[in-house]
């Protein structure tokens, strides 16, 4: 395992830190001949729900981001299953920009958070609509958003973009399901990273989820989401059962 810069078809193998010192090994492959894992191993995953205008709805826009965690061993890998876990029964896809820390933020302030920010990521923010919000929904959304496979991460980390206006869009089988600019976030990326910083300690490689805009539908087994943000690529990851 090692990590690398995506070059067009190639990539390039570099060793060290990769939030600090880093150098290139030499060591060239072709992309098509890579297995490709989650960018990066944050120590804590976080996440902001109801962050798109388009996903409000009726409901209040909140005063302040509105987070929660995801445990790590959520995590799944471009091109692995989400696997639908037993007992659940409405299980949703949420196509969503994930930012990526670089270097510890406590108690920064928007422009000092926006430099702590090493870039960004696709994410696919997995959820139980029944366990979240059904009859008989979990005091904690322990399992609605957290159960293995539901936080595919990927495919490649990018710095150097606008954050604030980066096209988002969801596929399921191809067709076109959510599809929104990051222009529309409430709270955009520092912002996100301030707020949190005010209470919870980011380390590098910790990873925020920024929240999915308009509707989201059942997925089923043998179903295919893709998840594409300008800039950065495709998450694609096939749906089966447990």
């Amino acid at each position: 395992m090692a990590y690398g810069i995506l070059e067009g078809d190639a990539v390039r193998e570099i060793r060290g830190d990769l939030f600090g010192g880093r150098a290139p090994t030499g060591t060239v492959e072709k992309l098509s001949d890579v297995k490709l894992l989650h960018p990066c191993q944050p120590g804590k995953i976080m996440a902001v729900g109801l962050n798109y205008r388009s996903h409000l709805g009726t409901r209040p826009q909140p005063a302040h981001p509105e987070m929660f965690y995801k445990p790590v061993t959520a995590l799944q890998d471009p091109g692995e299953p989400i696997v639908i876990p037993r007992e659940a029964t409405d299980v949703h896809y949420e196509g969503e920009l994930v930012v990526v820390i670089g270097k510890k933020a406590k108690n920064v302030t928007p422009g000092e958070a926006r430099d702590a920010i090493f870039g960004v990521t696709c994410g696919n923010d997995v959820s139980d609509r029944n366990w979240q919000h059904g009859d008989n929904k979990d005091l904690q959304w322990w399992r609605a958003k957290g159960c293995d496979t539901f936080a595919p991460l990927g495919p490649a980390l990018a710095a150097g973009l606008d954050y604030g206006n980066l096209l988002l869009q969801t596929r399921l089988n191809g067709e076109v399901v959510q599809k929104q600019t990051t222009a529309d976030l409430i709270f955009e990326c520092p912002s996100i990273v301030s707020w949190v910083s005010g209470w919870v300690t980011l380390m590098p490689g910790d990873v925020i989820y920024t929240g999915t805009p308009g509707s989201t539908r059942k997925l089923k087994p043998g179903d295919v989401v893709e998840v594409e943000i300008e800039g950065i690529g495709v998450l694609r990851n096939p749906v089966v059962a447990a």
